[in-house]
């Protein structure tokens, strides 16, 4: 089916242009959402009409979304979840949660807005593209996490999803390649068996008899 846009859609095209598409992506979305009209004979003097009514309108539109994008992008939130040990959380963050959220912050956002191709399955950090109008996109940080405490630990890049005791043994290597020359430090934790005892440590063998 062609027809006439009547706002810039993202890889599609720009307002006035006429473009061919799937039938069913023109009668579910672009029409009914009053993005555009058949390319019939009327609809385009119709369109010749509008065209300066609807380039104002447009105008005026974009210039409160880019208001809106100056308080918005780069904003972080954080959304409390219930997850498995891995991880995966038991539900999912969907466009609504976060157009919720958004809003209850001050700025007034649709879940059609979110441009999210799948709701979040997953404790972590994740970017999220907010569309505030058909060319002002801006990205939100969005951290989901159990609880608070583990919100601050996303947010300062560590890898939750693996045990903590990983965690800190890395640390520890780390702080020993500060200090030691990297071959001293090599040579300290081969020297140091399984139950974390260095050799020196261990217990004298007992005389026999």
């Amino acid at each position: 089916m062609e027809v006439i846009l009547l706002e810039r859609v993202p890889k599609l095209g720009q307002m006035g242009e006429v473009v061919r598409v799937k039938d069913g992506f023109a009668r579910n979305y672009l029409l009914p959402k009053g993005k555009a009209l058949r390319a019939t004979k009327e609809n385009r003097s119709r369109f010749e009409n509008m065209k300066v009514e609807l380039q104002a309108r447009n105008l005026e539109q974009k210039g409160e979304a880019e208001k809106v994008a100056k308080t918005l992008d780069g904003r972080s939130f954080t959304v409390l979840r219930q997850a498995a040990e891995g991880g995966q959380l038991y539900g999912s963050v969907s466009p609504r949660d976060l157009a919720a959220l958004i809003s209850e912050s001050g700025c007034a956002i649709s879940r059609s807005q979110i441009a999210l191709n799948t709701p979040i399955k997953a404790i972590g950090a994740h970017k999220v593209p907010v569309s505030l109008h058909p060319e002002v996109e801006v990205t939100i940080n969005v951290t989901v996490a159990r609880n608070a405490d583990e919100a601050q630990r996303i947010a300062r890049g560590e890898d939750i999803t693996r045990p903590l005791e990983d965690q800190e043994k890395e640390t520890e290597e780390a702080l020993e390649e500060v200090f030691f020359e990297p071959e001293g430090a090599q040579a300290r934790r081969t020297r140091e068996p399984q139950g974390g005892k260095s050799q020196a440590e261990a217990p004298a063998p007992q005389p026999k008899g």
